[in-house]
């Protein structure tokens, strides 16, 4: 899914597992593990995914596999009880399976089955009305736990800027205010968006060879909780759509264009139709839950996949020269607006620990739009709407910065040249990667 919120979340750690989540347990030992095959659990993974997206109308991100399951996954969906059982059987016979399987291709498949059906697990549960706490949910959903800094922790950045950003009013205030200077005016909107992919596209394809006839279809929407989504639609093809219920700044042209084009979800997605649906096979990559493992490298490598193309020199030389001319700004003005975002980068990894306290119910939506405001340095307008991805997505929002995190230190382990980390890039893009992979 293409959200895009960028966060950074300084450590790395992964939980092992939560004790009081149900989904992580093991199936109960008077369940029976039939002996069927990984294909056969691909098969009746996907009738259970489609099925579950009966009762939620988000829980399926993409589907292009045969029609006629999805048309019949409508006609007669189990209910929500019904297929957390058909969850916890198939997890069981994975579990059955995979002393047996004896590739290590079979091996990572099973294994990535095995967490979507964890995540199908929780989330079908949490639509039953089950409430987690946010680092269980997380973990049953994602199989991963941010490590999270305290508030207090960003008190010391706070402090440093107030130094460093002159000016009367509230740091917040001011911020915004020396931001809102940025805007692309709204019609021009269409041709920075179209020359900013077209690079972040170029940039691409030096590295990774995309599937012929590869595109995609942009439009500018409002009334989203989200800034930026991609549709993937199947035979490497992709909607994109941007949201202008705010103002766009110009630095969220290269951002977007990276995190929902190239090299993010567009080419992740033509990487797991070609290579994991066509090449081997797999079925169960014709369907894409929102809620799964998958999501953390789905939305990390989208998110670092923005620096990766744009090292910083070179993203700033490009705004600058190219997209400040289009947007009728001004060239001069481009440094003066990289230093503000370098400044305040710092502060992003707060949005996480603001979302786990409001989720856990130790702040109130109230308190949770001040302390946004506070360290995130946003208007009240712009807090809004990151609030109320939180009340719509929960916590998804940790698969932003916190796997951008994950993916980072996975392709930056050693200090490689700039070919080796595309194509480490490449590797997790095109196979079955889990969040436990990306750690050391």
């Amino acid at each position: 899914m293409n959200l895009r919120f960028s966060l950074i979340i300084p450590a790395i750690l992964l939980a092992s597992g939560c004790a009081n989540i149900a989904p992580m347990a093991p199936a109960p030992s008077n369940v029976a593990a039939p002996a069927i095959s990984i294909a056969d659990i691909s098969d009746a993974y996907i009738r259970l995914t489609l099925e579950a997206g009966t009762h939620e109308a988000e829980y399926v991100d993409a589907y292009y596999g045969p029609p006629a399951l999805q048309e019949a996954a409508k006609a007669n969906p189990r209910s929500l009880t019904q297929l957390i059982a058909e969850a916890r059987a198939l997890r069981a016979s994975i579990d059955t399976a995979l002393p047996s399987l004896r590739t290590e291709s079979d091996r990572r498949r099973a294994v990535a089955l095995r967490g979507m059906l964890v995540a199908a697990d929780t989330r079908l549960q949490m639509l039953e009305g089950r409430k987690f706490s946010f680092n269980d949910e997380a973990q049953g959903q994602f199989a991963t736990v941010p490590d999270l800094k305290p508030l207090a922790h960003y008190d010391a950045i706070l402090a440093n800027l107030e130094t460093l950003i002159p000016g009367d009013g509230p740091l917040a205030a001011r911020v915004d205010t020396f931001n809102e200077r940025y805007v692309i005016p709204k019609d021009r909107l269409q041709m920075v968006f179209d020359v900013a992919i077209a690079e972040c596209k170029r940039r691409t394809a030096q590295y990774i060879q995309l599937p012929a006839g590869e595109t995609f279809v942009m439009e500018f929407v409002t009334g989203k909780p989200w800034s930026g989504y991609n549709y993937y639609k199947g035979n490497y093809k992709s909607l994109i759509q941007i949201n202008t219920d705010l103002p766009i700044r110009i630095s969220r042209a290269v951002d977007l264009g990276c995190h929902e084009g190239y090299p993010g979800h567009h080419v992740l997605n033509l990487m797991v139709e070609e290579r994991l649906a066509r090449k081997n096979g797999w079925k169960e990559y014709e369907v894409n839950p929102l809620y799964s493992p998958t999501s953390v490298l789905s939305e990390g490598s989208a998110n670092y996949g923005i620096d990766l193309a744009f090292p910083a020199s070179e993203r700033l030389a490009f705004e600058r020269d190219i997209l400040y001319p289009l947007a009728g700004l001004n060239p001069n003005s481009a440094q003066a607006f990289w230093e503000m975002q370098q400044m305040t980068e710092a502060l992003s990894g707060a949005r996480l620990t603001i979302a786990k306290m409001y989720l856990d119910g130790v702040v109130s939506r109230a308190q949770a739009l001040e302390l946004t405001q506070k360290y995130l340095l946003l208007s009240p307008a712009r807090a809004e709407q990151s609030i109320k991805f939180t009340d719509h997505y929960r916590s998804y929002v940790i698969n932003y910065g916190w796997g951008k995190d994950l993916v980072r230190a996975y392709i930056e382990r050693g200090n490689p040249d700039t070919t080796e980390r595309w194509r480490r890039m490449e590797k997790i893009l095109s196979e079955p990667t889990q969040p436990a992979d990306l750690l050391p």
